[in-house]
């Protein structure tokens, strides 16, 4: 079952759902919409590598936007801090952004029951974008589970602003770079 607007409210009202800073016209019928936070992310090297950190360059989004180009990998964040210990977030990009030729969220748009925190967004442009802090780039839906539920106590949980990649912390390998 997915939550519909009201009841988006009304979770969030009673505590069953976070988001922070909570604004009733950001509530859509059946999603709530996320804006992008004023700092992207891009990796600096020509290739990355799974099994270690990966330096990266901060880029700020003044006033006046910033052009994505396409080709990059930019990781952007919610201004929103969102979660749930009873549902399941899901967070896919606006259609009237995909309109626009930027992919959001592509390949991870799930997020787990007990993550609370910014969100970090994956953000591809098919052609040159200029994009805007403040703008709603995003769209969290709340589903229920099933089931016993053992809350996220993971890698990103608490993010505040974009986090790049630590896949490199999951390893259990012999050689493998871990913390």
């Amino acid at each position: 079952m997915i939550l519909t607007g009201p009841e988006i409210t009304q979770a969030t009202a009673d505590g069953r759902i976070r988001v922070s800073p909570f604004e009733p016209t950001q509530v859509n019928p059946n999603s709530y919409n996320v804006r992008l936070g004023s700092t992207l992310l891009t990796y600096t090297a020509d290739a990355l590598d799974a099994h270690r950190p990966n330096a990266t360059e901060s880029i700020e989004i003044g006033p006046d936007g910033f052009e994505l180009q396409p080709g990059q990998l930019y990781l952007g964040h919610t201004i929103e801090e969102v979660g749930s210990d009873t549902f399941v977030p899901l967070l896919f990009g606006r259609s009237s952004v995909g309109r626009l030729g930027l992919f959001v969220e592509i390949t991870a748009p799930i997020g787990d029951i007990g993550f609370h925190g910014q969100w970090t967004l994956m953000l591809s442009p098919i052609r040159p974008l200029r994009v805007y802090p403040g703008m709603r780039i995003g769209q969290v839906m709340f589903f229920v589970s099933v089931g016993p539920v053992a809350l996220y106590a993971g890698k990103y949980q608490s993010s505040a602003g974009p986090r790049p990649s630590a896949y490199w912390r999951d390893l259990t390998v012999p050689g493998a770079v871990v913390s």
